[in-house]
């Protein structure tokens, strides 16, 4: 009897995963996946898994192509397969975030123009930048060998990819946890997640990105780790901060918004532990 619920608890989590692996990537997932608002909602105890996955993926790419290519082009190439992977789901809600809060005077108004599929100026200059500053940031991140763990350019912006996009989905669940969801839509991206999720949930997600700090301190040192976590708690705080003052709460494009930044804020961090060095 226990090893039968051993393995229906097993089956579950694994649902779970399923779940949100299919609602972050275009990765296909299995037909028999059980699918429910609720188990959508307990599936974000996967997002930071489903964002290691993402980032060893893309690792693996820029790996493959800079084995035969210079590192500036894998990048290029590891960024755009990032694209295929998520479908631009999280650049999307940049965008979207971008347009809403610099286009809206209101919170009714910045919501609707996030609703918007149409991009506007200032969704385009976000992305434009985010993607610009990205491209930068892990191109410095391969020159940095002589302080850290890690002599080799490659496996050090590897590293960096898996962390950042590991750390930077389980800021969003974070979020999550934070701030009420406010959009009424039922069509909004993150309906199926309006209720705050459990401490479960956001222990499992806290974990994962705990592999990813770990493997920061093992690749570059501990100090880069200590200087990434910081960075990230006070990137969480401000964040909170700014989705409160701007609509009152959480959107599922303002996750993506979320994800995108803490993605970033990542990697400047890895590159400012360099000062203390």
């Amino acid at each position: 009897m226990s090893e039968q619920s051993g393995q229906n608890k097993f089956a579950a989590e694994l649902n779970l995963f399923w779940l949100a692996l299919g609602f972050f990537t275009r990765i296909p997932i299995p037909g028999s996946v059980s699918f429910s608002q609720q188990h959508l909602n307990r599936a974000s105890r996967y997002f930071a898994l489903v964002g290691l996955l993402i980032g060893a993926l893309t690792a693996l790419v820029f790996f493959t192509v800079a084995s035969f290519s210079s590192l500036p082009v894998a990048l290029v190439i590891s960024m755009g397969f990032g694209f295929l992977l998520t479908g631009g789901f999280h650049e999307d809600g940049l965008a979207d975030t971008a347009d809403g809060f610099g286009g809206g005077w209101t919170q009714q108004q910045k919501l609707s123009i996030m609703k918007d599929s149409r991009i506007g100026s200032y969704g385009s200059l976000a992305l434009w930048f985010v993607l610009t500053l990205k491209f930068l940031l892990l191109s410095d991140i391969a020159f940095i060998s002589a302080h850290t763990n890690v002599t080799s350019p490659i496996i050090l912006v590897m590293i960096a990819l898996i962390a950042a996009h590991t750390l930077s989905r389980t800021l969003a669940t974070l979020v999550m946890r934070c701030l009420p969801y406010v959009s009424d839509s039922e069509q909004a991206k993150s309906k199926p997640l309006a209720e705050h999720n459990s401490r479960m949930d956001r222990n499992i997600s806290v974990f994962t990105g705990f592999i990813a700090i770990a493997l920061i301190a093992g690749c570059f040192s501990l100090l880069h780790a200590l200087i990434v976590l910081v960075a990230l708690v006070i990137f969480l705080g401000l964040m909170v901060k700014l989705l409160k003052k701007q609509i009152g709460g959480f959107t599922g494009d303002t996750l993506g918004a979320s994800q995108q930044l803490s993605e970033l804020t990542v990697y400047l961090a890895v590159l400012s532990a360099g000062v203390f060095l």
